[in-house]
């Protein structure tokens, strides 16, 4: 084993035995390695936001303040500008675009690849594994369901899951008095 490996490997040792002691977990290293504040300052989120060093950001993207952005997601805005608002959580594993290649491929060339913005509103969860396609416009306060497609815009305070994604239930109230009322309530 040569120098450097022996000495990447005691790093990378070091920084899980102290991530395990300080909120027993184990991550990738470069997650355990790098400030995900840190990260998040420099490319120019807002206050507070966090990104974990496994995100892909591409492009033109806009977060607001004090949002998560778990690990594993890809944040897209090389098609269109993506915006995401505040106190947003962005669970593990969300692939968010701006672009989409599918028409160019199947056409053989002959259709252009699409390109649309995207935005997100203030105060929305989107569950992991989810995915949003290129002109989405998901409202404030939204709750999309864990391995959702999101292809359609979300008007605020919905609730939406599946693939393609379609409202269940809607957010109510205020503050801490916020519950979710899904259709087939009683």
């Amino acid at each position: 084993m040569s120098d450097l490996h022996a000495s990447l490997r005691l790093l990378r040792d070091e920084a899980d035995a102290a991530t395990r002691q300080n909120w027993n977990r184990s991550i990738p290293f470069s997650d355990a390695l790098f400030d995900r504040w840190e990260r998040a300052r420099v490319l120019g989120f807002g206050e507070g936001s966090s990104v974990f060093d496994s995100v892909h950001v591409l492009g033109q993207v806009e977060v607001g303040e004090q949002v998560w952005v778990g690990p594993f997601v890809m944040l897209d805005g090389s098609g269109a500008h993506l915006v995401i608002g505040n106190l947003c959580d962005i669970s593990a594993g969300v692939h968010i675009y701006t672009h989409d290649t599918a028409r160019r491929c199947v056409s053989l060339g002959a259709a252009p690849i699409l390109t649309a913005p995207v935005t997100i509103g203030d105060g929305t969860y989107i569950g992991s594994q989810a995915v949003v396609h290129p002109g989405v416009t998901i409202g404030s306060q939204c709750v999309i369901g864990a391995n959702s497609f999101v292809n359609a815009d979300v008007p605020d305070r919905t609730i939406v899951v599946g693939s393609p994604a379609r409202p269940v239930g809607r957010v109510e109230g205020d503050g801490d008095e916020i519950t979710f009322v899904y259709a087939n309530s009683k």
